[in-house]
């Protein structure tokens, strides 16, 4: 199906052999070559953002495995505080299971009876 528009000519009154027209079509594949080469290079740079971002997800996870670990431990380290202290009035009212229960860890404060 021919395109709208312009109709090409064919022969010599085409203007193809005009140095106007050799110069047209020169600019316009300077032009194309420099597209592809932004456009690869705008692909090699999101390439690379994304296997960046990969490695310092990967970076994020792994610590975020190591403090839920340290987390773990300290509550566990003072639960065995509170249970043993001789002072066990200072955590009267206060509810210690529920206090270090995983569900409420992000929110602030304590929860006291």
């Amino acid at each position: 199906m021919p395109r709208k528009g312009r109709v090409k000519k064919e022969g010599p009154e085409s203007g193809e052999d005009t140095d106007e027209y050799r110069k047209r079509r020169d600019r316009n594949n300077l032009a194309v070559k420099r597209s592809r080469v932004k456009s690869k290079q705008k692909t090699i740079e999101t390439v690379n953002r994304v296997n960046e971002l990969r490695n310092e997800n990967s970076v994020l996870e792994e610590k975020v495995k190591s403090l839920t670990k340290e987390l773990s431990f300290l509550k566990e380290l003072f639960l065995a505080h509170a249970s043993n202290t001789v002072d066990s009035s200072k955590y009267q009212g206060v509810d210690l299971q529920k206090l270090l229960d995983d569900s409420t860890a992000g929110s602030s404060g304590g929860n006291i009876k």
